[in-house]
């Protein structure tokens, strides 16, 4: 498509008030906007995936926290990977492939020094927002960095069929955990955990109790935890955990539409005992890593001895539907919108 082809107009969602509980359609807003031809050292980049993830939920409160809110009649941001259409930046033509932050619109223009080229011939262009990309490297530094795993830990992951779950069972199998358990919200999932992730054990949460089907997966305790839900995980987690044990704190998502404050773990006390840690995690610190990870990670997806699975909803017009379906755990690995 030549520049003089480009439409002159980009759909975009626009947060219009911060959502009190469960973010309501009326709270968003789909628009059209003029669409800004690059200046000196911009690019333009027609979105061919977007990310929507849990994190995402936090920005839409004006809360102070480790990242700036999403401002209210303003484009929102996210993760997103797509062609450059207009280039008037050195080193960056119209044609490459970039990953940038530009997401939840269907064509972004920003800075060049914000995207990060991406080989559409390496891997497919989806995996550079999932198992290659953030919630990927988010994994990574988690297990190995915050987590300090070492070989024949046990470990225990929440919400682990999703993007960053999935593949943090993976990496601890592939680095010789003496056990892999994951916890899921359907049958269904927790056979994809055993059967193709190659987990030891797991179990659907709303099955019973967590701390006894923990207890009865884990026999002989937790040394890593890696937390993507927060509430009776976490507290079932301290119980399980052995001398020494490690919790990462990655996410929290059974609390994000909490309209009062959650209460924390009862058992908080048992750390004094296992003289445990919990640690929390943002992958923005551990970005030294990309290079480390993109070429052990990237090798074994290219190997298929780490497998993935993406849940991919069409059109931009979906973007919300999609974010939504993250945060009721629609999702089966990475959730992306395909535009």
């Amino acid at each position: 498509m030549t520049e003089s082809a480009l439409p002159t107009t980009s759909r975009e969602w626009r947060l219009l008030s911060r959502p009190v509980g469960w973010p309501k359609p009326e709270d968003f807003e789909l628009a059209d906007a003029e669409i800004r031809q690059p200046g000196p050292g911009e690019v333009l980049v027609r979105n061919a995936y977007v990310s929507v993830d849990p994190y995402m939920r936090g920005r839409m409160s004006a809360a102070k926290s480790y990242v700036a809110p999403f401002e209210l009649g303003k484009v929102m941001q996210g993760g997103a990977v797509g062609e450059v259409v207009a280039s008037a930046a050195e080193g960056v033509s119209v044609g490459d492939h970039v990953l940038h932050f530009g997401g939840w619109r269907e064509y972004a223009t920003f800075d060049a020094k914000q995207a990060v080229k991406v080989d559409p011939e390496a891997a497919p262009l989806s995996t550079y927002l999932g198992v290659l990309g953030m919630t990927g490297l988010t994994a990574y530094a988690g297990l190995l960095r915050t987590g300090s795993f070492k070989e024949g830990d046990s470990v225990f992951v929440s919400g682990a069929a999703g993007a960053v779950g999935s593949q943090v069972g993976q990496i601890a199998r592939l680095k010789g955990a003496s056990r892999v358990i994951g916890s899921a919200g359907s049958d269904e999932k927790v056979k994809l955990l055993v059967e193709e992730y190659g987990f030891d054990a797991a179990f659907n949460y709303k099955n019973g109790p967590v701390a006894a089907q923990l207890r009865e997966a884990a026999p002989d305790g937790v040394d890593v935890y890696f937390d993507n839900v927060g509430g009776d995980h976490l507290e079932a987690a301290i119980g399980s955990l052995n001398e020494k044990g490690r919790i990462v704190i990655c996410g929290m998502i059974s609390v994000y539409n909490d309209t009062e404050p959650a209460p924390g773990p009862k058992n908080l006390a048992r750390l004094i005992a296992t003289r445990g840690r919990i640690e929390g995690l943002l992958v923005g610190d551990h970005y030294d890593l990309q290079p480390e990870f993109v070429r052990e990670v990237g090798g074994w997806v290219r190997s298929g001895e780490l497998k993935y699975r993406e849940t991919v909803v069409e059109g931009i017009e979906n973007n919300l539907e999609a974010f939504l379906g993250v945060l009721r755990g629609d999702n089966t690995g990475k959730m992306i919108v395909k535009l």
